[in-house]
């Protein structure tokens, strides 16, 4: 059976960016692995075991603290139960809100944008 497995984030400072994800979130850190020879770091997480979840890998890439970020990358999105509160609580964590809480143009859905440490969009997406 095929599964999606994970969606890969270079980041520029990892523990700035796990520390978002799973205090903002309540993700996991799943697990981190370091590979010197490589001048890497990953770590990833999520809501539960990659046996059955799809996670972020976040990469650290030695000596890398910023990236451009390219036109074709849209965004993430996390359902939460309220987004109103997600997004007070991300923007305490130091979060960039681009579009602040309401519903979507032309429907009824709640929704709003943050962004995580690393300029990469996150939207909101308010589910029961």
């Amino acid at each position: 059976m095929s599964r999606f497995l994970h969606t890969m984030l270079r980041v520029g400072d990892l523990q700035r960016s796990v520390d978002f994800y799973t205090k903002g979130f309540g993700m996991k850190e799943i697990r981190r692995r370091d590979v010197p020879d490589g001048k890497y770091t990953l770590a990833f997480v999520g809501y539960g075991d990659e046996d059955s979840n799809t996670v972020i890998e976040l990469t650290y890439n030695y000596g890398t603290d910023k990236y451009e970020m390219g036109s074709a990358f849209g965004h993430l999105a996390i359902g939460v139960p309220d987004v109103a509160a997600t997004t007070e609580k991300l923007r305490g964590f130091g979060a960039k809100v681009t579009r602040e809480p309401g519903p979507v143009k032309f429907g009824t859905t709640i929704i709003a944008f943050v962004e995580d440490p690393d300029g990469y969009k996150i939207e909101l997406v308010q589910r029961a």
